[in-house]
């Protein structure tokens, strides 16, 4: 009777620890807003309401702003009745810019890190960034050498790519409402976009939503 007891509490812990991670891990991702009406557009998919806001090269996340100068980006929320449920997957958004034929599909968040930057961290000063002047002999033409490229630190770095992480939609079956970043390829600058119309083509039907450039 002692070893039956003592089967059932670790099968009650194992049950309690399986229901706090699925609520953990339920709980990550970028805060959704309070209502749909608090971002810029918002489209009715069957039993979902989608609202989306177009940011540009900006990648907001709870801890800080950064940029991506290859991607654009949008934020969407996602909002149902109490208990809803819905699949989630980042390919099921794409982007039309410009009214163009082709619309760019939405890109896992890890290819935006190569051009991912902190607009507030700086470079250590090594002096005279303008380098120093050398002068050659037997008539050499007069130089200077190039400031070095100093990289952030990798840890800086690191956390600043697990933040944008933690603010991508995440995927898979979720409870609602839920909120996340989608990341678009485009080099142009946002000045030359004049119409965006975010598509959504998922589990929970089809959507249209104007979005402001």
């Amino acid at each position: 009777m002692c070893v039956r007891a003592q089967g059932q509490e670790v099968q009650s812990q194992d049950a309690t620890s399986k229901d706090a991670q699925r609520t953990a891990n339920e709980s990550k991702g970028l805060p959704p807003r309070t209502a749909p009406a608090e971002y810029q557009a918002q489209a009715q998919a069957g039993a979902v309401t989608i609202a989306a806001e177009f940011v540009g090269h900006s990648v907001p996340t709870p801890d800080g702003t950064y940029t991506a100068e290859d991607f654009v980006v949008v934020e969407v929320g996602l909002f149902g009745s109490p208990q809803a449920r819905t699949k989630l997957s980042n390919r099921d958004f794409s982007l039309r810019i410009n009214g163009r034929k082709m619309p760019l599909p939405s890109q896992p968040y890890e290819l935006a890190f190569k051009s991912l930057k902190d607009p507030e961290w700086e470079p250590p000063s090594n002096g005279d960034t303008k380098g120093k002047t050398n002068f050659g002999t037997g008539g050499g033409n007069a130089g200077s050498t190039p400031a070095p490229v100093v990289h952030m630190p990798i840890e800086l770095r690191r956390a600043m790519e697990q933040r944008v992480q933690r603010a991508t939609m995440l995927e898979g079956d979720r409870a609602l409402p839920q909120a996340g970043l989608l990341f678009f390829e485009y080099r142009g600058k946002t000045q030359g976009i004049r119409s965006l119309e975010l598509i959504y083509t998922g589990s929970a039907g089809n959507a249209i939503l104007a979005l402001q450039p």
